[in-house]
Formats: structure tokens, sequence, C-alpha cells
């Protein structure tokens, strides 16, 4: 394809439902790879000569240290670029969709999937606002089921829910009439709505729901007052005495039913149905994904591996959304923009998934956290569009339900035929028949000796089943979608400390190395299976963690050299010094170009960077340590969720762009350590060039390095010695690195004596 559009119509005469065509500065991104590639083959060239001209052990570990170091950096760079190979831009037209779709019963099916874990972590209002979100959709409520699957088993997210369905009656019949965009009431709630009567009424409601489900968290317990049906008294008896957390039966509960609940315009409702899976001390549970299998999306891991064969004995409708909790639709015609592709008679019959970028809402000016994370949400994926499509992010993705039942060639027969992506439902979803079906496959043992998790569903063996899903679908034959609506589709929260952040980051490390270093690995299987391009990307996340070598090299070892008067660079008058120029700005100017033209700022995008630097040395770092633990045989920490909660003064220090701190997290100390020994190193090598001792031209890159990153530690220095608030960091943490740095310092003097 050269550049120019490319139409898909639906039928002859009619116009098209998607276009597509490859960015123009494709060409230039070809050529400065390839220009790029040839500096550091000469780089590599240049550190294999320093290294055998060494004269001292120091010298001569440092360098190999160095050569080590850019290695990883050139790898990690190849695999950058398979993502600037053919970056394309789609465009959908969903108002043609009419000749396609010409009543609703045209409409395919729709099963939502809505996974939350603990109900003070990830507070039920939240995921009820994300739940009504999706029911309001402009599409036909009676193809439109949501699951929400609770896997902290809590009678607390089931009320919320039963408040929920009541306030659905009332909110989805208004956002039809007055066509509102915000269909999260939240949203709609603190925006500049326009004032009425009926809309007072509807806030009035709203926040009758509100207080009721925040006094019931408060409690603890769900107060008798507020259950006024029999139905709801029963769902709730089941929490006993007995019910705990870890140890609890199958809970399915139907919350309203869309052939027999009507809301308050007399119109079909959507399908709402709670499910809790089984859970015993006996089995092991797979995190989000065997959730999801459940379902009945018969496929991704135990979370959404549950809702997947629940929903398929359910509703089994062909086309399923996995949603985080957080994530609330901000479009109410996203699922039109995925039909663009899923009814396109010249659809690509291997098309698997379609992919909506994570957007966030809440972030502060500058996004100091660098939350919005451009290049794994947006630039990436346009990038990997253009080969076979995106990777799958864990949220916002409409799957083909046919996807999660082997490759296209060749369907992965079911163990029962309910369960079959063929399969028509044809009875109730509140019949006894469908119940107890739903509640056998929810079941903790109905997965053993199956295919459930390796060959259907979403798939285990990984921290972050999201992407390991993904991965394998395409390495199957499935290709998949970027669909990017010029409204964003969903948005969500977003951690606001720095700790969350990083843990957060350490997790997906983890996860993203079981994978890289497994039989499946993108540099084994995934070129086999995709081909070089889709590979280097796959490879590009699951060796994420590997930056942390090159960063902390850099962020350590030249800082030492200076203090102990080690030249290990070339002087700026020595041609070698023009390559290492060239290496850094060209890369660090492609970067900002390309995050720019993705809609970020320059304050920004030095976040960005600023991030990247700070999560070498913590969660990457501290990743691939408890990885490699892992590997050993040593204990390591289990799955923690990302709290959603957000506390009054960390939220108005996140506001105004100050750095959260505030725990004793051991990931800080190397932080610390890196910030203290770079401003030492650099005010030391001042020290000494003006007092005429060294000269600038020789230790020019060394101190350019430590200045560098002693600007991105401006708000570790302010949180060490220049904040009295919480958030700064604790006495302990900085002592330590102190103590720390001299080690080290002293350790690096006798070595290079």
């Amino acid at each position: 394809m050269k550049g120019s559009t490319e139409k898909i119509t639906t039928v002859h005469g009619h116009p098209p439902l998607n276009t597509v065509k490859v960015r123009r500065r494709t060409p230039l991104n070809r050529i400065f790879a390839a220009v790029y590639l040839a500096g550091a083959l000469a780089l590599f060239y240049h550190h294999a000569r320093t290294l055998l001209s060494s004269t001292t052990i120091a010298s001569f570990l440092i360098r190999f240290s160095f050569l080590i170091a850019d290695i990883v950096l050139v790898f990690m760079w190849s695999t950058t670029q398979s993502f600037r190979m053919r970056p394309v831009i789609r465009r959908e037209f969903p108002e043609n969709l009419k000749p396609v779709l010409q009543n609703s019963s045209e409409f395919p099916g729709l099963d939502i999937f809505i996974c939350t874990a603990d109900p003070y972590k990830e507070p039920p209002l939240g995921v009820v606002n994300t739940a009504l979100s999706v029911m309001a959709y402009e599409y036909p409520t009676e193809k439109i089921s949501v699951y929400v699957s609770d896997d902290g088993g809590s009678e607390l997210t089931l009320f919320a829910f039963m408040e929920a369905a009541k306030f659905a009656g009332y909110w989805l019949p208004f956002c039809r009439k007055k066509k509102i965009e915000e269909r999260c009431p939240e949203a709609y709630f603190r925006s500049n709505y326009a004032y009425c009567s009926e809309t007072e009424d509807i806030k009035i409601k709203y926040e009758v729901m509100k207080q009721r489900i925040e006094t019931t968290m408060e409690r603890g317990k769900v107060g008798d007052e507020y259950v006024t049906k029999e139905e709801e008294r029963e769902a709730l008896r089941k929490w006993t005495h007995k019910f705990t957390r870890q140890d609890h039966p199958t809970v399915i509960q139907v919350l309203l039913e869309s052939g027999e609940n009507k809301d308050s315009s007399d119109s079909l409702m959507p399908n709402l149905i709670y499910v809790s899976r089984q859970k015993s001390t006996a089995s092991p549970h797979h995190f989000k994904a065997g959730a999801l299998n459940t379902l009945g999306l018969s496929t991704f891991t135990l979370v959404y591996i549950l809702k997947l064969r629940v929903s398929a004995i359910m509703t089994n409708s062909p086309i399923v959304l996995t949603l985080d909790c957080d994530m609330y639709s901000n479009n109410a015609l996203t699922p039109q923009h995925v039909l663009c592709y899923i009814c396109d008679p010249a659809m690509d019959p291997k098309l698997g998934y379609i992919q909506f970028p994570q957007r966030f809402h809440g972030l502060n000016k500058n996004d100091i956290y660098a939350s919005e994370i451009i290049p794994l949400f947006l630039t990436n994926p346009a990038g990997m569009d253009g080969l076979a499509g995106p990777s799958y992010v864990g949220t916002g993705c409409f799957f083909c339900r046919r996807v999660f039942f082997g490759p296209p060639s060749s369907m992965v027969v079911p163990e029962i035929p309910e369960l079959s992506p063929d399969h028509l439902v044809d009875k109730p979803i509140s019949s006894q028949e469908v119940l107890a079906l739903a509640n056998k496959v929810a079941g903790c043992n109905y997965e053993e000796d199956s295919n459930w998790g390796s060959k259907v569903g979403f798939r285990y063996g990984s921290l972050v089943e999201d992407y390991y899903t993904g991965y394998r679908l395409q390495c199957e034959g499935w290709r998949s979608r970027f669909c990017q609506p010029d409204r964003e589709a969903f948005l969500g929260d977003v951690p606001i400390t720095l700790n969350d952040v990083l843990s957060q980051n350490k997790r997906w490390s983890i996860g993203l190395l079981e994978v890289g270093f497994s039989k499946y690995s993108p540099v084994t299987l995934g070129v086999i299976a995709m081909g070089p391009l889709m590979a280097l990307s796959y490879a590009h996340y699951a060796f994420w963690a590997i930056w942390s070598l090159p960063i902390t090299i850099y962020g350590f070892l030249p800082q030492l050299a200076l203090l102990i008067n080690l030249p290990i660079f070339p002087k700026v008058s020595d041609p070698w010094f023009i390559l290492y120029a060239f290496l850094f700005m060209s890369s660090y100017t492609q970067d900002c170009i390309d995050f720019v033209l993705a809609g970020g700022t320059l304050q920004r995008w030095w976040s960005e960077q600023r991030m990247w630097l700070i999560r070498g040395v913590t969660s990457y770092l501290f990743g691939s340590v408890e990885f490699s633990l892992k590997c050993l045989g040593f204990p390591t920490l289990g799955f923690n969720v990302t709290s959603k909660v957000v506390d009054d003064e960390q939220g108005k220090r996140y506001e105004q762009g100050v750095f959260e701190f505030g725990v004793a997290s051991t990931m800080f100390v190397p932080l610390t350590m890196a910030a203290m020994i770079n401003l030492v190193s650099f005010f030391h090598g001042v020290i000494e060039i003006s007092r005429g001792r060294r000269r600038m031209e020789e230790w020019f890159i060394g101190m350019f390095i430590a200045g560098f990153v002693t600007v991105n530690c401006w708000p570790i220095y302010e949180a060490v010695a220049l904040r009295k608030d919480k958030g700064r960091i604790p006495t302990k943490t900085t002592i330590i690195s102190a103590v720390l740095v001299f080690a080290l310092y002293t350790a690096a003097s006798f070595t290079s004596l």
C-alpha cells in the first residue's frame, strides 16, 4: 500500500464502513532505522577496541559493563523499530451501518465482562458506574448482557449492583431521551450538564443510590432497611459465617433479565448478572483470567475464563467485551465502531478482536507518573496494526467469541455443546436448567484435565494474562484491529502514588519475563508463527524489564568513574564523540516527535522519559530480581490489586504535580541512591574542572550523563530535603541509601587502586 486510502465497502454502491492508510512518515522511519543501526554497529566496534586496550581491572570491568548495557539498549531499540515499519491510521463510519443492519434484531449480541476483586481497593460505586455506562450503550438493550465478576466474593459488591439495577431503570431511558454523551452517571453529574427538573430528579435518585452504597461500605455489611425484596434477601443469605473470600461456593445472581424487566419508559432492559466463582483452599486461583473464562468467554484466565463459560451457558453472544472495573464507557457509539469491522463483508476471516486504546481521566497537567503510557496505548498499537494487529491490553477489547476456541483453520470443540461459540441459547437465563449448568461450569475443579487456559479461553501461564492471551491468539493465526475514535471510547482511573505505579509496573515486568523466557517466547515461537516484525513487537514487551540493566549501569558507573578519576568516554575532540552524541540525541528526538504527534505535550514527554529512568532502577530492576528468584525456586509475592481509593491529601499533592512517596518501599532505595550519587559526582566534577585539575573536553560525556540524571531527579531531592508533608521520602530510606552509596564509592575506590 502506498499511503493512499484503502476503502472497504459493505455492498456495491454503498459507502465504506472503514478505511485505512499508512502514515506518511513511514519511509523516513525506515531510513533512520538503517542509519541508526550502522551507528550502533560502529559503537560495538569502538567498545571492542577500548575493551582490549584496558590497563586496569576497574577500567576493564566498567567498559565491559558498558558493552553489555549497549547491547541491551540496541536490542530494545530494534524491538521499537518494528512499531515504526508500517504504522497505519484507521477510520470507521458508523453512520454507514444502516444498509447492513436495518433493524435491531440484526444486531449481534454483546456480552460484557467487568472484573473486580476487592471492594475496599476497588470501591463498588466505581464498578457500578462502569456497568451503567455500558448498559446505556446506543445499542439494542435486549442484545446487551453485562456480567460482573466479583473475585472478592463480597456481599457489598452484590448489594451495590442490586441498587444499580434499580437505578438503571431510570438512567437508561434518560440517556436515550436526552441523547447525552457522558453515560457514566458520576462523570455526567460532575460535568457542566444542562439543568432541568428531569435531570435534577435523576440526580437525586443517583445520590440516593450512592449514599446507600457508601453507607453500606462504611458499615461493612448490608443493612436490613436497604433490602426490600425477598429475592434480594435470598441472594444475600448465601453469605454465612462459612462464606470466606478464599473459600466459598459459586454465586450467580440474575439482577436484570431482558425478557422480564423493563425500564421506566416500558423498554426492555439489558441482562445484568453477578458472578463470583467458586473458591476452595485446595484449588489454585489464576487471577483475573480464570474469572473471565468462567463467564463464558470460553477463553481467558481464571476470572475471564469463568465468565466465558458462564456467559456461554446463559447468553453466548458472538461478541465479548472485556473491561476493567474502573474503565467506564465514554462513547455510546463504541459498539457501532466495532461493527464497522465485524459486519464488513470484506472483513478478514481471521479477525479475532478489536482493541481500543486505554485513556484516562483525572491526569494532572504534566502527568508526572507518565500514566498515559502513550507508546503502549497509542503509538505502538498503531504500528502493530499495520502488521497483524495490536496486542490485547486487558480492557477495552471486543472479541469474536470464536477466537477463544482454537486457530481460525481448526476449532477446538469444547467438552459440552453448550459451551460452543455456535450454540444457540433458547432458554431464559433465570431458568433452573440454565443456572444449574452455569454453576457447574463455574466450579473451581471444572477445568481439571481440560483445554481451558491452554488451548481454549484466556490463557494461563503469566501474571500478565492479557498480553499472553493476545500473543498466543496471534501465534495461532488470528489478527486484530486498532480502533481509535475521535471521542475516547473508554476512560479509566490512574494510580496517584509512585509506590502504586511502580508496584503495578513490577508485576507487569515479572509476568512479561515469564513469557519472554518460556517455551512460547516471542524470539522463538513468535518468529516462527508471526514473522520477525510481529515477534519483535511482542519481544519489546516480553523483555521490558531488561531496560533495568543499561539504565542501572548508566545511572551508577559513569558517576563512580567521575569520582575515582577514571576516564571511560571519548573526548569531545575524538571522532567517536560524534557517534555518542548522534545515538543519544537522535533516539531521544525520534521518541519525542512520536510522542508529540500522538497528541502528547513536551512537558508530558519529559515526564515519560523521566519515569522510564525511574522504572529502570525500581520496578524493572526489582521485577527482574523477583523473576530470577522465582525461577530458582524462592518464594515471591503474589498478585496485588492496584488500589482505586484516593486519599484527599494525596489527591491534592497529585493535582499540584508533587511526587507521592510516603511509604518506606525498598524500591525507593536504589532510586534515592541514584539521585545521590549523580548529584555528588556532578558537583565533584564541576569543582575539579573549575580548579583546573581536569579538562572539560575529557569529562564532558560523563558530566553530561550525571547532570542529565540530576535534572531528572529533582522530585527526589525535593522529597528528601525540602518537603515536610507525609508524601516525602522516609528518613529511614534516605539514611540507608546514603550508607549504600558510601559503600559503593569505597568499593570502587579500592578497585581502582
